[in-house]
């Protein structure tokens, strides 16, 4: 039997000082410090430190956010030209023989255009794949096209072609992989993480039963399904929140991913509007004639329709087909809204799940991009305000994996010196503290034992000091994970 101490812990924001016991993975009691002195099998002194629920991200691609800690980070470079200079300065050292991987760079408001000649002038011969930010677009040179069997104009591969080079790309062996994905995860743990949502492009069910027939995972994880792997996951009989049975009580399965439009930072995210330097009002991915067959299909075999769509146009597409099936589901990202769509949610039922670092990354490139609609673009409190559930994820690698950044951008608006970007828009910590944990408010006898100490109380903290919040014990299903 688990059986867990937590003393002199303050429970919930500005709480009292109490002592809390953990059996089975449940919380079991909260006491008055001192009152909980029979034996435990382990005591950990929480040193008046806040015990909050667990984070929870809610949009983590966790194979390529595990390989992205390990790439040339590119996210510096103002220019297509920098990006190579960058890439150079950290390619001193380097084997030649490797593939060259960068990664994070933002071309939306670059000056120039990426071109696989240029990375052939700086780099004869090489094979150099560099991964955007937000992972919509690929850049190649020469010889990485001719590795994976493709030519292509320019190297620079967006939306879908940019998904399957990605996947023809050499990539690290299972066992190595795997390494990485731990090694991630426990990063995680430190920061508070006791569950992630995987949208991996893969069959992540598959991934995860293997993997933790090596090593229990460190967070909860929630094995979302790829639209390839529809037949496939309804012939195992899968439902989402089904358990699984490896990783004992860790794996469940999770929505069905599908994409209505592309991003931002490419200009394919699909927009009632056109984007100001072109005529293009971004790219449909699945317009409505395929879109809601593959929900219904999904929907009528216990899986959760998971919908991308960042343009308003996108949101609307993605809307009308839930309104239509009239089925439970999420829309993953809601980057812009048009004002008569923000009330649907709610009405609908549906979840927003959103990334609120992106809006301090993307305030310029929405500036010049979404010009005039801005004031409905990362819009958390009016949907908040609509009834509208929330929950925060990272769509890690596109920002790191970890929460507190999601919570820091979600109350504060900004990341850097700048006043907030659309205030008006903040949400209150309790409501992203909420959003961030799976929708848990507070901690209850009877809670999954998924907990977090703070060293500080974050309801006396800015933003700023937020996002660098000291975590001092990080516990899942009642067993702690990290301890600093």
């Amino acid at each position: 039997m688990d059986d867990l101490l937590l003393r002199r812990v303050r429970v919930g924001l500005d709480g009292v000082l109490a002592d809390v016991r953990v059996n089975d993975g449940r919380v079991a009691a909260i006491e008055e410090p001192g009152a909980g002195s029979g034996f435990a099998a382990r005591v950990l002194d929480g040193h008046g430190g806040t015990l909050l629920p667990g984070l929870v991200d809610a949009h983590v691609h966790v194979v390529q956010w595990a390989g992205f800690r390990r790439r040339i980070p590119l996210g510096d470079a103002r220019s297509a030209a920098e990006a190579v200079e960058l890439l150079l300065h950290r390619l001193l050292s380097a084997p030649s023989g490797d593939l060259v991987v960068g990664a994070g760079f933002r071309d939306g408001l670059w000056p120039d255009e990426p071109h696989k000649e240029m990375l052939q002038r700086a780099l004869p011969g090489r094979a150099v794949a560099l991964f955007s930010a937000d992972l919509h677009t690929l850049w190649l040179s020469p010889a990485a096209l001719k590795l994976i069997g493709r030519d292509h104009p320019t190297g620079v591969l967006l939306e879908n072609d940019c998904m399957t080079a990605t996947a023809a790309l050499p990539s690290a062996p299972p066992d190595v992989a795997d390494r990485w994905v731990a090694d991630a995860l426990s990063a995680a743990a430190s920061r508070g993480v006791t569950g992630i949502v995987d949208y991996e492009y893969a069959d992540t069910v598959a991934d995860w039963t293997r993997r933790t027939a090596a090593v229990s995972p460190e967070t909860r994880v929630s094995c979302v399904i790829s639209r390839p792997l529809l037949d496939l996951t309804i012939d195992r009989g899968h439902r989402t929140g089904d358990v699984l049975p490896a990783g004992g009580g860790l794996l469940t399965v999770g929505p069905f991913k599908l994409f209505v439009d592309g991003s931002l930072n490419t200009r394919t995210a699909y927009c009632h509007d056109p984007y100001p330097e072109s005529n293009s009002a971004g790219l449909l991915e699945l317009p409505p004639a395929e879109l809601v067959p593959l929900m219904r299909r999904a929907a009528e075999h216990g899986l959760v329709p998971a919908v991308h769509a960042i343009g308003d146009k996108a949101n609307t597409i993605a809307l009308d087909a839930f309104s239509e099936l009239g089925c439970a589901g999420r829309i993953e990202h809601a980057q812009l809204l048009a004002l008569e769509d923000v009330a649907r949610f709610a009405a609908l039922g549906l979840v927003a799940s959103v990334q609120p670092a992106h809006q301090p990354d993307d305030r310029d490139v929405a500036d010049r991009h979404w010009y005039g609609r801005t004031d409905r673009a990362y819009p958390y409190r009016a949907l908040l305000d609509s009834g509208a559930r929330l929950e925060i994820g990272s769509d890690a690698p596109v920002a790191p994996l970890d929460p507190w950044d999601g919570i820091a951008a979600a109350v504060g608006r900004t990341d850097d010196d700048r006043p907030a970007w659309h205030p008006e828009q903040a949400i209150p910590l309790t409501a992203a503290l909420a959003a961030a944990s799976g929708g848990r408010h507070g901690i209850a006898v009877g809670d999954v034992a998924d907990l977090m100490i703070t060293a500080a109380d974050p309801s006396r903290l800015s933003p700023a000091e937020l996002r660098d919040m000291p975590v001092s014990a990080t516990i899942l299903a009642g067993k702690p994970t990290h301890l600093a």
